[in-house]
């Protein structure tokens, strides 16, 4: 089953779920900010896609602007914070299988799917 983790007030995120709506496959949407990913579920998402934890941060965001910008951190440390701040978790994520992706351009979602 295909998974998106999903925020419906970004642009990206809504290309991305558009993309999935038109492949006329079958997939899960989560709404992150909802229901928030757990430690181990957002281990599990950093990877499939092959990155370190602060590949998936949005560093523009204020929160880490104000709170970890410039601070040393480990990589529990940057996912405890993605948990408890999950606006910082890049958006969106396709999961398809053992294969993910940041949609990021939104086209990298067809790579996938």
């Amino acid at each position: 089953m295909i998974k998106i983790y999903h925020n419906p007030r970004c642009s990206k995120s809504r290309q991305g779920l558009e993309i999935l709506e038109n492949s006329g496959k079958e997939f899960e949407t989560v709404k992150y900010l909802d229901t928030i990913p757990s430690t181990e579920e957002l281990k599990e998402v950093i990877s499939l896609l092959n990155i370190s934890p602060i590949d998936l941060v949005r560093k523009n965001e204020k929160i880490w602007k104000e709170e970890y910008k410039g601070k040393e951190l480990s990589d529990s440390e940057i996912i405890k914070a993605m948990v408890g701040n999950p606006k910082l978790i890049e958006r969106p994520i396709v999961i398809n299988g053992n294969k993910a992706v940041i949609g990021r351009p939104p086209e990298t979602i067809k790579e996938i799917i």
